[in-house]
């Protein structure tokens, strides 16, 4: 697989393909045309003559003729080379060699409409991309109003509440070569369903058929407590509207700031100034891992509680599938007119899906959310 991309509300993901293996989809991409306007510094920069000014950028400039760069806009580079590191493996050659692109973005959503826009724009292979089904809402319309060809393959068993593999690999070995492959990287949306560890392994269909996969990578660290475990750390800064966007070829850095620029031009600030602090104070950055550590923790713990409730309550459904998803989230399996029946009788709200927000059940109210669920599924 070529895990080339990551996204989040600033969510750090996973990229740690070599670079030599990344670039062989894209040294296609030709180096932008320059901006009408920041062309001019370019030209400026390449400029040999001593006495040369740049009167075109208005941009402030000490008596020295030297711009000056507001100490919090440092903590902003600083906080997209942060990204970068676990986004790629503090031990990672593409990190070492430099050989990547970090840009920052508005949220995860805004990260994955430039990673659509991109890959529509510049993925010379195929445009179509093949998601799991189900998969996170917002995915469809990003990818289809980027002009991407939305396709599918098979992901959730209904029949176990569980990650369908047959299924899933079957319905791979079956993709057209050079087609994109979207994979959630843990904590799958909305199932919560992931495929063991063991599984990952076997999908070399995924290699053999050539085909281009990347990850969305949205609760890494979050969903077991464990950075090591996720494989690689996040953060969530929802309200600030902070992301990251990693390719692992650094010649498209030009093309991506063209893709930008009509977009938002520049990202707001605070959040990165934020996710900054975080990462490059030691002791704001062991807190922080505690504190995820811990309401991951929680949300474990309210699992397991769950299903012992539905023991006491004698509930004779196999509610396994609760404790081993993962994430905030949990896919019940609870049929629509079961969640209706949870709503008029017992004022409990859901979506028409049977997911709920694990976060939401406390040691307060456990009880009676066990006591309905057995109403309404005896």
């Amino acid at each position: 697989m070529r895990p080339l991309w990551h996204r989040a509300a600033f969510h750090p993901g996973c990229a740690t393909a070599a670079s030599v293996r990344a670039s062989s989809w894209w040294t296609h991409v030709e180096m932008g045309p320059p901006d009408p306007i920041l062309g001019v510094t370019e030209a400026f920069k390449r400029n040999t003559n001593s006495k040369k000014m740049n009167l075109g950028v208005s941009a402030f400039w000490d008596d020295n003729g030297k711009p000056y760069v507001l100490p919090n806009v440092h903590k902003a580079v600083a906080q997209i080379a942060a990204s970068a590191q676990p986004a790629l493996g503090e031990n990672s050659e593409v990190l070492k060699s430099g050989q990547f692109v970090t840009v920052q973005t508005i949220s995860g959503t805004g990260t994955l409409r430039i990673r659509a826009s991109f890959l529509q724009r510049f993925f010379k292979f195929s445009q179509d991309v093949f998601l799991p089904k189900p998969s996170w809402g917002s995915h469809t319309p990003i990818f289809r109003d980027a002009g991407m060809q939305l396709q599918g393959y098979r992901y959730y068993d209904p029949n176990t509440c569980g990650f369908g593999f047959t299924g899933a690999i079957k319905d791979i070995s079956k993709i057209p070569e050079q087609s994109v492959l979207l994979l959630h990287a843990c904590a799958h949306n909305p199932t919560r369903v992931d495929p063991r560890l063991e599984q990952w392994k076997e999908a070399a269909t995924v290699k053999t058929r050539n085909l281009f996969a990347f990850f969305d990578v949205v609760y890494q660290g979050f969903a077991s407590g464990d950075g090591g475990k996720d494989a690689w750390a996040n953060m969530g800064l929802y309200g600030e509207r902070a992301g990251a966007f990693t390719v692992i070829y650094k010649d498209v850095e030009s093309q991506l700031k063209i893709l930008i620029h009509p977009m938002y031009s520049n990202p707001p600030l605070n959040g990165a100034q934020i996710a900054s602090t975080i990462l490059n104070t030691p002791d704001l950055l062991k807190q922080w891992l505690q504190e995820e550590k811990g309401m991951a923790n929680c949300i474990i713990t309210m699992r397991t509680q769950l299903v012992s409730s539905l023991k006491k309550e004698s509930s004779t459904h196999n509610w396994q599938h609760i404790t081993d998803q993962i994430g905030m989230f949990c896919f019940t399996g609870l049929k629509p007119e079961q969640v209706e029946q949870l709503t008029k009788e017992f004022s409990i709200y859901m979506t028409k899906d049977g997911c709920i927000s694990v976060a939401g059940v406390t040691s307060g109210n456990m009880g009676y959310l066990a006591h309905a669920i057995h109403q309404v599924t005896q």
